[in-house]
């Protein structure tokens, strides 16, 4: 009996998406991702380094992270990707989680430390819907940062969450 083979990948699995973005050779789909995402307020990212996917917590019983893809730009920046398939409570509380591992990762251990930080993007592609109030039910794109609760404008510009539902399209 002949095996079939298949001439397409899902990118919604691990294998699919990891194939598709977190691939050397396929560098560019993930460039031209998040430069899609974010040319806008950081400019043109021109080159990616994909890092170790895992962090270690500080003691043996504290949790890890493991990301599906993280890489650094040309200008030392952060980037998390994320596909989240099954919904999952709190999911938004784990990707705060998972940044702090790389804002954290940046301290460094000298007498004069100026604790400047590089910019962390999360980035959560999601294969369900968020719950959210009815007058965003049809909102799939969330850009989230700290901002000043009066003026509304951006306090800390380096901590950016990008959410994107993508059954709304």
């Amino acid at each position: 009996m002949k095996k079939e083979s298949s001439l397409y990948m899902n990118p919604l699995t691990d294998f699919g998406f990891k194939k598709l973005f977190g691939d050397e050779t396929n560098k560019e789909f993930l460039l031209d991702f998040l430069n899609s995402l974010l040319k806008d307020e950081q400019g043109l990212i021109t080159d990616l380094n994909f890092q170790n996917t895992e962090r270690l917590g500080l003691n043996p019983e504290d949790r890890n992270a493991i990301y599906d893809l993280y890489c650094t730009n040309e200008s030392g920046e952060h980037f998390i990707v994320e596909l989240q398939r099954a919904k999952q409570t709190f999911f938004v509380d784990r990707t705060v989680y998972y940044s702090s591992f790389l804002i954290q990762k940046q301290g460094k251990r000298k007498q004069n430390w100026n604790y400047e930080l590089q910019a962390v993007y999360t980035i959560a592609l999601l294969d369900f819907e968020m719950d959210k109030t009815n007058e965003n039910k049809n909102k799939y794109y969330y850009k989230v940062k700290l901002h000043d609760s009066e003026t509304h404008e951006i306090f800390y510009p380096k901590l950016t969450f990008i959410y994107v539902e993508l059954p709304k399209f």
